[in-house]
């Protein structure tokens, strides 16, 4: 059983409980602000994480995930249960000490593991040190969807259920959800995102365009990039066929596909400018490259499940891309994580008609 640091919790002015670590995130914030300085920079040189289309919020301007300067991502411990609980499947997965053949064939569906980190500046918070999937890629289109008919577990209470339910009815029929995606446009240079409102908007009849539009970069449909995600997914799927020991609620699957060809059209295809999204998008900074140039400088106190060297955890240098490399998979949101003794049969029906929809565009 895992040893859990006590957190710090007061209340805000207007009543709303926070913890420490968003305390200190609201000072940093009204610095840079005072400082006139335009790229944020919080908690020992680590930035809000410009790639992230979903997913829980911090701090008042909603920094949500951030990124250390060593590549990696930062996300924010939750409070419990579910903070600790998220962790508790992380360090089980990841134990070097670990046997379970299910849970070792599993790592190579989750991002890596790198333990837990704390900021200088708030000793007594905690967030999980996690690699960025998307970091080799150079213009990452990237999508994130709940999957299951289900997005509450089974010690939620009647009204969190009906909340749940009420954000997208049509969960349990569909099996799945568009959280957000944000996708290179070739023709304009530029992103163009959508958020979890646009996900709910869709219906039975219109899924299949919503995920469409996740594979269309203004000039064509990238059909292989689909083709190579239909591989990854199936491979998770099968996984999920063979184990009857873990059930998981409100978690989703991020697919991350490269969208810049080395040409177009036959001439060199230009880096995509900053600051150029549409819709609910932040301007892309392209503050991935620049951490590939920043010192490993931090206050880490924690542990390494992985014996890989410090330099190695952000992934170093941009591949060159292969047929597999081309694009990723992987199941991210494990606060909902409960042992079982049967098989998760509403996280298969949403993988499964995922698939069935994926399948349906490549036939279109």
């Amino acid at each position: 059983m895992l040893k859990l640091d006590k957190l710090t919790l007061d209340m805000s002015a207007d009543g709303q409980i926070m913890d420490s670590s968003s305390r200190t995130l609201e000072k940093l914030e009204k610095g840079n602000n005072k400082n006139g300085s335009v790229k944020q920079v919080l908690l020992d040189g680590c930035v809000p994480f410009s790639h992230q289309v979903a997913g829980h919020k911090c701090g008042i301007s909603n920094t949500g995930v951030l990124q250390h300067p060593d590549g990696t991502i930062l996300k924010q411990l939750q409070a419990p249960p579910r903070g600790p609980r998220e962790m508790n499947f992380y360090t089980q997965v990841f134990a070097k000490d670990c046997t379970d053949k299910k849970l070792l064939d599993l790592q190579q569906h989750l991002p890596k593991f790198y333990g837990t980190w704390r900021p200088r500046e708030s000793p007594h918070e905690l967030y999980l040190k996690l690699e960025d999937v998307t970091r080799r890629f150079l213009r990452p289109c990237i999508m994130d969807v709940k999957i299951g008919r289900r997005s509450y577990d089974p010690f939620a209470s009647q009204e969190k259920r009906e909340e749940q339910i009420s954000k997208y009815p049509l969960m349990e029929e569909i099996g799945f959800l568009l959280l957000g995606m944000r996708v290179y446009q070739i023709d304009s240079n530029r992103y163009i995102t959508h958020d979890q409102f646009y996900g709910r908007s869709l219906g039975k009849d219109s899924i299949k365009n919503g995920l469409t539009r996740f594979f269309h970069n203004g000039q064509e449909l990238r059909r292989h990039a689909v083709s190579l995600i239909i591989s990854k997914i199936q491979s998770i799927l099968r996984w999920f066929e063979s184990q009857t020991q873990l059930h998981f609620y409100a978690s989703s699957l991020l697919l991350v596909y490269e969208g810049s060809p080395h040409r177009v059209n036959g001439s060199k295809h230009k880096p995509a400018e900053p600051g150029t999204e549409h819709q609910q998008g932040e301007p892309q900074s392209n503050s991935n490259n620049s951490h590939e140039t920043l010192s490993f400088q931090s206050s880490l106190t924690h542990s390494h499940p992985y014996s890989e060297k410090d330099e190695e955890i952000g992934m170093g240098d941009k591949k060159q891309f292969g047929q597999e490399e081309a694009v990723e998979v992987k199941m991210i949101d494990f606060a909902h994580v409960f042992p079982s003794n049967n098989p998760d049969e509403s996280y298969m029906y949403g993988l499964r008609n995922l698939l069935s929809t994926l399948e349906q565009i490549l036939k279109d």
